[in-house]
C-alpha cells in the first residue's frame, strides 16, 4: 500500500488569541504577521513579546508558528530586515514567508538557520520555479492560487520541495495578489500592506451629464459589475490534495474572527485525519460541509483547481446574503457537579435562545439559555455588554475554550461536491 504523508493544517492567526484558538482546534501550524514587512497592516500584528508567548504555546501543543514577511519592498523598505529576521530566529519562529528576493537574501545571509518559505505573492506556477528556489535554499513554496490540480500533480512529480497550497478562504481577483487597483483608488499600496480591497467595492456604469450628478445606465442594479470573487473551499477534495503530495493545507483569513478560525480548522483537521486513518473507506461527511456554513463567508467554489472560474464564481448582480450562526460566547470554566458553565459573552445572549456549544473534535450539542446570571449572580434576561462574564446551566460537559453560537434564521447556500450550490432553510 502507498504510504500517505499527513499534510499539516495551516491556519491564520491575526492575534495571539486567534493563534491559541487555531491550535486548540486542531491546526498543526499557524501563520502570523509581525510589525513590519507583511501584507496585513490592519491585522492584529504581533509584537516580539507576543511572538514569544505564541511560540511557547505552540511548542507545548507540538505546533509551529510561521511569520509572513511577504511585502514587495521599495527603496528603504528593507531597512532593519536583518535584525528583524535574527530576532524571529532567536524567538523560535519555525519559518518566514517571503516573496521579495531582497528580503530572501537578507534573511538567508543575516539570519542563517531560519527557514524560508516562498510566498504565494511570488506567483510560483511550475516545477522549474520551485526547483529554482530550492537551489537557493528555500524549503517550501506556497503555490499561486492559479495552479490547477493537474498542474499540481505534475509539479509534485518533478520536485521534492515542500508544497503549500490554499484550500479555503478569500480569492484575490488579481494575479496572486499582484494588484495595484488599491493604489489607484485609495492611494493604499496593496503590495506593502495597505490593500483597501477595491475589488470588493460596488461598481456600475454611470452616465455623468452634469459634473457630480450620475445616473446608472443599468437602472441602479446593485453590484452590476463587481470584480469580487466567491471564496474557495476544497473540503470535498482533500483526498486529491493529499494524493498529489501537498505538504501544507493553507486556510486564508488573518483578519477573520476566532469563530471562523476555530470552525474551519476543526473541519479540515477532521477531514485530513479521517482520510489518513482509512483512505479506502473515506467519505465526505455532510456535517463537515454544514459546519463550514456556520461562519460568515461568501459563496464557495473550487477556484482554479478544476477549471477557469466562470461568471458563477464571481459575485455579479446582487450579492446573495448567507445568514450564518452568530458567535455569542466562549466557555471559561465548567462546574460538573452543579452543571454550571462560566462564559465570556461576545455577542447578544438572551434567555430563551437556542444555542449550540461546540469544541475540538466535533463536540456539538444544543441547549436553551435559562437561568442566565451576571457576575453578581443576579438573574438577567439579556446579557448587557460584550465581554461580560456570565453563568448559565449547561446539561452536558463543556470545557474551557469551547465556543457558543446562536442560529440565524433564513436561507443558507450549501456547497456541493461538484462545485454547484443549492439553498435550504436552516
Amino acid at each position: 500500500m502507498k504510504q500517505l504523508k499527513r499534510p499539516e493544517v495551516l491556519a491564520p492567526a491575526g492575534t495571539l488569541e486567534k493563534l491559541k484558538t487555531a491550535i486548540h482546534y486542531g491546526a498543526d501550524a499557524v501563520y502570523i504577521g509581525g510589525n513590519a514587512y507583511g501584507l496585513r497592516s490592519r491585522a492584529g500584528n504581533f509584537s516580539f513579546d507576543e511572538m514569544r508567548e505564541g511560540v511557547d504555546f505552540a511548542k507545548k501543543h507540538s505546533a509551529k508558528v510561521y511569520v509572513a514577511a511577504n511585502m514587495v519592498t521599495h527603496e528603504g523598505d528593507e531597512a532593519g530586515a536583518g535584525d528583524f529576521f535574527k530576532t524571529l530566529r532567536d524567538i523560535g519562529i519555525s519559518a518566514v514567508i517571503v516573496s521579495d528576493p531582497a528580503l530572501i537574501e537578507i534573511c538567508a545571509s543575516e539570519a542563517p538557520g531560519l527557514a524560508i518559505h516562498l510566498s504565494t505573492q511570488a506567483s510560483a506556477t511550475n516545477y522549474e520555479t520551485l526547483e529554482f528556489w530550492r537551489k537557493l535554499g528555500l524549503e517550501r513554496v506556497v503555490l499561486a492560487r492559479e495552479v490547477s490540480m493537474a498542474e499540481l500533480h505534475d509539479i509534485r512529480q518533478h520536485t521534492d520541495v515542500e508544497i503549500e497550497a490554499f484550500i479555503h478562504g478569500a480569492m484575490c481577483i488579481s494575479y496572486s495578489g499582484r494588484c495595484v487597483l488599491s493604489n489607484h483608488m485609495s492611494l493604499r499600496d496593496a503590495n506593502r500592506g495597505g490593500c483597501s480591497q477595491s475589488c470588493r467595492w460596488k461598481y456600475d456604469l454611470y452616465d455623468l451629464p452634469f459634473g457630480s450628478q450620475r445616473r446608472s445606465i443599468q437602472g441602479e442594479i446593485p453590484e452590476a459589475f463587481s470584480m469580487s470573487s466567491v471564496d474557495m473551499s476544497m473540503i470535498a477534495h482533500i483526498p486529491e490534495l493529499i494524493e498529489n503530495g501537498v505538504d501544507s493545507l493553507k486556510i486564508e483569513g488573518r483578519m477573520k474572527s476566532i469563530h471562523y478560525v476555530s470552525t474551519v480548522a476543526n473541519v479540515y483537521k477532521a477531514a485530513v485525519d479521517s482520510y489518513i486513518a482509512d483512505p479506502e473507506h473515506y467519505r465526505l461527511k455532510e456535517e463537515w460541509v454544514d459546519e463550514l456554513w456556520k461562519v460568515a463567508q461568501r459563496e464557495l467554489a473550487t477556484g482554479f483547481y478544476y477549471q477557469v472560474p466562470s461568471e458563477s464564481e464571481q459575485l455579479f448582480g446582487a450579492r446573495r446574503k448567507i445568514p450564518q450562526y452568530k458567535f455569542v460566547g466562549e466557555v471559561l470554566a465548567y462546574d460538573e457537579k452543579l452543571k454550571i458553565a462560566t462564559i465570556r459573552q461576545r455577542n447578544v445572549i438572551t434567555a430563551g435562545d437556542v444555542v449550540e456549544f461546540y469544541g475540538p473534535h466535533f463536540r456539538h450539542f444544543e441547549t436553551v439559555v435559562t437561568n442566565l446570571r451576571n457576575e453578581d449572580d443576579e438573574l438577567i434576561t439579556r446579557a448587557p455588554n460584550p465581554m461580560a462574564i456570565l453563568t448559565l446551566p449547561v446539561p452536558k460537559v463543556v470545557k474551557a475554550g469551547d465556543m457558543i453560537r446562536r442560529k440565524a434564521e433564513g436561507l443558507i447556500n450549501l456547497y456541493q461536491t461538484d462545485g454547484s450550490s443549492q439553498t435550504k432553510r436552516c
